[in-house]
């Protein structure tokens, strides 16, 4: 079976159960909201003060604005999306044009109001082989973005691709600088960009090179240019068994970030890594410290997130052995303090819930050091969505996305993405299963440190009449002011983009 030709996350439950590697990092193509959360008053210490703060509400969903025109092959869905500040957001994804070939598009919300979509500039000379994909947004502040993913050439090998904004003005896409020599085998893509500052982003993935192996690369652009990618370093020596990728990036500051992802050993077992760049200077990649112990049957991270510079935490997931001849999954995660990666651990309390063995991370956002979330998935016979929290450096013991359970009645739902803009104020979407076997969206918020009841994204279901809908990416500027994005399918059986708010 080829896990490759899957979506995420059935490409990674895929991997584990058959023991394949997970050198291709795609995002989901068909997975991966308006009422008002409880409101909590709190007493500021010290203070006597009362201050309440409120999940917000969630506002309809709507079709993203000019996606429906471009998308004259039916298929389209915002894949990321960044908000630098509340109202001020970008969203980037695929359409399908009416040649059956997927283009990249971008959409800007300014002030709250979405503005209509467009086709990434210089996107469709560059993608004559007609299959383009954007898998990363990054926005430092208003109108000052990056977004990567790949693109088709003409021979029809894909390549990486980066396009920057600068004063609200799109520059036109252009392959990584680097890339170029380097994937000598034709197949690339960006899966990663983080903008810590206007001008300044580093973006990650990975290239094949001219023995077909795939290699990690990362590229950084500095004051509004991108530098030529290199080889992760370390990552050559580390990949005997023929493969590495970048899955996440994260920058707290310029030259100041941490990746991570997977590599194969000479035994050709699949192992986690993570590599930090300081002042600049990027450091040779290292194994997780501990999922060597962990891990039974393959490793890798799937997304990491820096509060500060040299202070992350990232997640994955880790194959932990085979149990009546399937293979058996789990999640751990792993802090970065003052520069040293720190030991992993399985995320507490996730073996109590993952009885049937099939965990998976999707997310990990962090406000602050040591105060984080990470969401996914776990298995009872039915897949269920998670959430764990990180308070003070100390992780919290993984729960069930509160409300899920009444929502999943079809048994299968993922939480795809999390963001957290303050310490204990986050927000998180994903997708469940209703009673008819309809795929449908869901947000949740967890407010002061409690997460509310998860609900369905308002809006989706006037949209949704072909069941597919799914939040693919949630980006928070500000507790209780947030924006989701994704995809749904409208009563032709199309996919549409879709976007909605939380004020």
């Amino acid at each position: 079976m080829n896990c490759a030709s899957l979506d995420l996350p059935f490409r990674s439950i895929c991997h584990a159960n058959t023991g394949e590697t997970m050198l291709t990092a795609g995002r989901s193509a068909a997975l991966i909201a308006a009422v008002t959360a409880a409101t909590c008053t709190l007493l500021l210490a010290g203070s006597g003060q009362a201050v309440t703060v409120t999940a917000g509400t969630w506002h309809a969903a709507r079709e993203a604005p000019g996606t429906g025109t471009l998308n004259k092959g039916g298929q389209a869905q915002v894949q990321s999306l960044s908000c630098a500040s509340a109202g001020n957001c970008t969203a980037g994804g695929y359409y399908t044009n009416g040649s059956g070939h997927h283009q990249v598009f971008l959409a800007r919300e300014a002030s709250g109001s979405w503005q209509t979509a467009f086709e990434v500039p210089g996107s469709f000379t560059l993608n004559a082989g007609g299959n383009a994909q954007i898998y990363s947004v990054s926005c430092a502040t208003g109108g000052n973005c990056s977004a990567g993913g790949y693109y088709t050439n003409a021979s029809g090998h894909t390549q990486p691709f980066v396009a920057s904004e600068a004063s609200g003005s799109w520059h036109r896409a252009q392959k990584v600088p680097g890339t170029g020599s380097l994937n000598a085998g034709g197949n690339g893509e960006v899966n990663s960009v983080s903008c810590p500052t206007m001008n300044n982003c580093s973006a990650g993935g990975y290239y094949r090179d001219g023995l077909g192996r795939h290699q990690a690369f990362v590229a950084s652009e500095v004051n509004g240019s991108w530098q030529p990618a290199i080889e992760v370093p370390g990552t050559a020596a580390r990949s005997a068994g023929g493969g590495a990728v970048i899955q996440s990036v994260s920058c707290a500051s310029p030259g100041n970030c941490s990746a991570g992802g997977q590599y194969v050993d000479g035994s050709g077992a699949g192992q986690a890594f993570v590599v930090s760049q300081v002042n600049g200077r990027w450091q040779p990649a290292i194994e997780v410290p501990g999922t060597a112990a962990l891990n039974q049957g393959g490793a890798w991270i799937v997304s990491v997130s820096c509060a500060s510079a040299g202070n992350c935490s990232a997640g994955g997931t880790y194959g932990d052995g085979v149990v009546s001849g399937v293979a058996t999954r789990q999640v751990f995660v792993v802090n970065q303090v003052a520069g040293s990666w720190q030991t992993a651990r399985e995320v507490p309390g996730i073996a109590a819930l993952n009885t049937a063995g099939g965990a998976d991370m999707y997310s990990v956002s962090c406000a602050s050091a040591g105060n984080c979330s990470a969401v996914g998935s776990y298995f009872t016979g039915r897949i269920q969505a998670f959430v764990a929290s990180e308070v003070k450096g100390v992780w919290q013991a993984a729960a069930e996305v509160p409300g899920t359970a009444a929502l999943n009645q079809g048994r299968t739902a993922y939480a795809t993405s999390v963001s957290c803009p303050s310490a204990g104020n986050c927000s998180a979407g994903g997708t469940y299963t209703d009673s008819s076997g309809h795929m449908q969206a869901f947000v949740a918020s967890e407010v002061s440190g409690s997460w509310q009841p998860a609900i369905e994204v308002p809006g989706t279901a006037a949209l949704n009449p072909g069941g597919q809908a799914f939040v693919q990416s949630v980006s928070c500027a500000a507790a209780g002011k947030c924006t989701a994005g994704g995809g749904y399918t409208n009563g032709s059986g199309h996919r549409q983009a879709f976007v909605a708010g939380q004020s």
